[in-house]
């Protein structure tokens, strides 16, 4: 059983700001951390990257541009990036610092490769100056830094030591996140409320203004003209999908983020935010709820791996669900309620990369999680006897990320194959 510290431990290293979605934005910290080891001028930039980098990276919005894609996001690596930042790499972009990063693309300097690697979260980044070049690989987690070389001298080699799933994941289970929650100090949890802070704030930013495909604004305008209810439920939908919307399509504010995905970030807190806030729950009740949020969904995503062919979303879903139950009252067997409904329900959504889109897939899993939530609370639950529900919770959850990462394998080449043959058109 994981100690309190353990669990604490846990949070701050998967709930983290970034700035910009996540695949992209590690591929510009791997290029600026390169440029920093180089320490001149670059003339080229020279990617390995995994197909499911490429696939979250090269359809998404880079904040501080209106650009796309894997180019921008390194080039501006080199320019301006700091790899003190972290996935805040990108934080300081500025007009001049887009024209440059523009004729680094248009004078064809960047040049891409698929990484040849099991592992599906690797960016192995070349940065050639005038008289030297710098090498360094991110690989198994968005900021993770395993090698730097300076010419032919090693810097740095954790390259064996890489592990895709984390060794935590045997530590932790449904019910002691559920025992951390509860009789954890308030005062030594209380930092989680940052985040839903910080995400609530991207949120409105994406109702006031025009981004992506303004799934959060249309709900808005919606329940103003009185086409839609305005309802708890709606308000957690809409608050959701307007900070995807402005994340998605490049907005420079930043998100905390849940297990490297900003996505699944928003969806860990803003519905739990939501609830709290139409509930008026005290900050104490709202940072249990988030902890428990988060928590699940780290343990669920560490069994399926950083990035798979299952939408992430439904991970981060099902622990807004179980933040959800527990504002709303219900206790260890209505989570697990919740947790088996969810499992039950959304668990085919593919990931199709980083985009706009998101944010309707962001609205789809909400609701999904309140309609999950309201059963359990009435003691209905999805049976041991249906699809790929169990009666343990752990085989339950260990099924769906079986699918997720084993079984989709050939989903998501597939999925790849198609986006990379319409880019080629």
């Amino acid at each position: 059983m994981c100690n309190v510290q353990s669990f604490i431990d846990l949070i701050n290293k998967e709930v983290k700001p970034a700035t910009g979605c996540t695949e992209p934005i590690a591929i510009a910290l791997c290029v600026a951390k390169a440029k920093e080891v180089l320490d001149e001028d670059v003339e080229k930039i020279e990617l390995l990257l995994s197909p499911n980098i490429i696939k979250n990276a090269m359809g998404v919005g880079i904040p501080g541009t209106s650009q796309v894609g894997i180019h921008i996001a390194a080039a501006l690596g080199a320019i301006v990036g700091e790899s003190k930042l972290g996935l805040e790499v990108l934080s300081k972009v500025k007009e001049t610092h887009v024209n440059q990063a523009n004729n680094i693309i248009n004078e064809n300097r960047i040049k891409i490769e698929v990484a040849d690697k099991d592992c599906k979260l690797y960016i192995d980044a070349t940065v050639i100056g005038k008289n030297n070049k710098a090498h360094v690989i991110i690989q198994g987690g968005h900021t993770d830094i395993v090698f730097i070389s300076y010419n032919d001298d090693v810097i740095m080699d954790k390259l064996s030591e890489v592990v895709e799933v984390e060794d935590y994941k045997v530590a932790i289970c449904i019910d002691s996140i559920y025992r951390f929650v509860l009789n954890t100090p308030f005062d030594e949890i209380k930092f989680i409320l940052e985040g839903a802070i910080m995400n609530k704030k991207i949120a409105l930013e994406g109702l006031n203004k025009e981004y992506g495909l303004k799934v959060g604004k249309t709900i808005e305008k919606n329940i103003q003209n009185k086409l839609i209810a305005d309802d708890m439920k709606n308000y957690a939908i809409r608050l959701s999908a307007a900070a995807s919307d402005a994340r998605m399509a490049g907005c420079p504010l930043p998100v905390m983020t849940n297990s490297g995905s900003g996505n699944q970030g928003i969806t860990a807190t803003l519905p739990v935010v939501a609830v709290a806030e139409w509930l008026h729950k005290s900050e104490e009740e709202l940072a249990r709820a988030l902890i428990l949020s988060n928590l699940v969904a780290i343990h669920i995503k560490t069994n399926l791996g950083k990035l798979s062919a299952l939408c992430g979303v439904i991970v981060a879903g099902i622990g807004a669900g179980c933040g959800m139950t527990y504002l709303l009252g219900g206790d260890i067997h209505n989570i697990k309620s919740t947790i088996k409904n969810m499992i039950g329900d959304v668990s085919g959504m593919i990931c199709d990369g980083a985009k706009t889109g998101c944010a309707l897939k962001v609205a789809t899993v909400v609701e999904a999680s309140f309609n999950s939530t309201i059963l359990s609370l009435g003691d209905i639950e999805i049976t041991k006897t249906e699809g790929i529900i169990d009666e343990n919770i752990e085989t339950c959850i260990k099924n769906l990320t079986c699918i997720g990462s084993k079984g989709m394998e050939e989903t998501d080449k597939m999925i790849l194959d198609i986006m990379i043959s319409k880019s080629n058109k």
